[in-house]
């Protein structure tokens, strides 16, 4: 123990004794570490606010009346072929069968909430004008719930629906295009032609174009009569009380019902491997500045190592060991790293609260403010100390592994 003493107290005296070259290393140490928290703080902040947006904007769990595969058709039971061409399969626009049972059994066993829509293409009219639209039919104590767009409304909401008569919430980006108002009355035309007209009764403005611009929602049972498809959904949104469970639900809701149901995961399976593209990156850059600082480091261990060659040999032949030798110096190398990094901690964390205090006007609006979205997370820190040390310990250890091969006998001759 005494022995390990004495190291340590001749690695701070060498690190000490060469104060300028020492902080300037320590320096590059802390820009380093300060730096990469930083970065990894901003990086991290803009994912996890991107995954949130993902999360709290769709469906955790979307079950819709398509399927994975084609149906099999009747003529493929009755003869045998290689295949068959020309085939006219019926047009089914039943949407999910049964959809009562297929609610109830959800709500039974599904730790979450669903809604069950029906979404009917259309087209929107307001004097003369006209827009595409998806008219979508919510019962709205369900849809509140679920629904991402409960809190950007304008004005009205979704109970606004059930007030009586036939209502409709749409988009603000809607009305301009149409030149309508609340209160005014817009007519609804669906594919099959068939016209309704509703009353605009709440107005949403969710950042988003396309539901901004082409989204309508009435009470379920008008989008049954404007599509004449009475009783029909054909989409049941489920929100999970775990989004990260959304897998597995959707698999068992897939198999069980035999529709197919999407998790959010999934839906966005390209976006979430670029993410992990982008983790790999960020992580190589904060490595190759840590080797930028172990440089620094390695320079001032050296001149040690050079500067301190009569002190090693005088040391070796009281007995000092090649592994005291190595000690010594990859001490000398990590003190420099410690030093660093608890500087660089308070580098990074200011650098972080002071992006964290930046605010900006969102051009698409002119006046909506925001900050950046920062992680706060204690890993950052932990990981650039990690790069930090790992390459100050490298950094010691080459110069290290020559002094302790040196012979104190040339050493004293002078031989070299």
């Amino acid at each position: 123990m005494s022995a390990m003493r004495l190291i340590f107290d001749i690695a701070l005296t060498h690190v000490a004794g060469r104060g300028r070259q020492t902080l300037v290393a320590v320096i590059g140490v802390a820009v380093g570490v300060g730096f990469s928290i930083a970065m990894a703080a901003l990086m991290q902040g803009g994912q996890d606010d991107f995954v949130r947006q993902l999360v709290d904007t769709m469906p955790h769990v979307d079950v819709t009346d398509e399927q994975r595969t084609a149906r099999r058709q009747p003529a493929e039971d009755l003869f045998e072929a290689v295949a068959i061409s020309g085939l006219r399969p019926r047009d089914d626009r039943r949407g999910i069968i049964n959809p009562t049972k297929a609610v109830s059994w959800l709500e039974e066993w599904m730790p979450g909430r669903l809604a069950a829509v029906l979404n009917v293409q259309g087209v929107i009219r307001y004097s003369g004008r006209e827009v595409g639209a998806v008219v979508i039919g919510i019962e709205p104590e369900k849809e509140m719930r679920v629904s991402p767009i409960v809190e950007d409304f304008e004005s009205g909401s979704f109970s606004a629906l059930a007030a009586g008569g036939n209502n409709v919430v749409i988009g603000d980006t809607m009305a301009s295009r149409l030149g309508a108002a609340l209160g005014d009355t817009i007519t609804a035309i669906s594919s099959e032609g068939r016209a309704r007209n509703f009353k605009i009764v709440g107005l949403f403005h969710t950042g988003t174009t396309a539901r901004d611009e082409g989204e309508g929602y009435v009470l379920l049972k008008n989008a049954q009569i404007l599509s004449n498809r009475p009783n029909a959904i054909n989409e049941i949104r489920i929100k999970l009380d775990d989004p990260n469970a959304a897998p597995s639900i959707a698999h068992r809701v897939e198999v069980e019902l035999g529709y197919k149901a999407v998790a959010w995961q999934e839906a966005n399976e390209s976006i979430l491997e670029a993410l992990v593209v982008r983790n790999v990156i960020m992580y190589t850059v904060v490595a190759a500045i840590m080797l930028v600082a172990g440089f620094g480091i390695f320079n001032i261990v050296s001149t040690i190592t050079h500067e301190k060659a009569r002190d090693i040999a005088i040391m070796k032949s009281l007995g000092f060991s090649e592994t005291d030798m190595r000690r010594l110096f990859v001490i000398e190398g990590l003190a420099i790293g410690i030093a660093g990094s608890l500087l660089g901690w308070t580098l990074g964390f200011a650098i972080t609260y002071a992006l964290s205090q930046v605010r900006f006007e969102i051009a698409a609006t002119g006046q909506e403010m925001t900050r950046l979205p920062i992680a706060w997370s204690v890993l950052h820190y932990g990981i650039a100390t990690g790069f930090a040390l790992a390459s100050a310990a490298v950094a010691g250890y080459l110069p290290a592994r020559r002094a302790a091969r040196v012979n104190p006998v040339d050493i004293i001759r002078g031989a070299t």
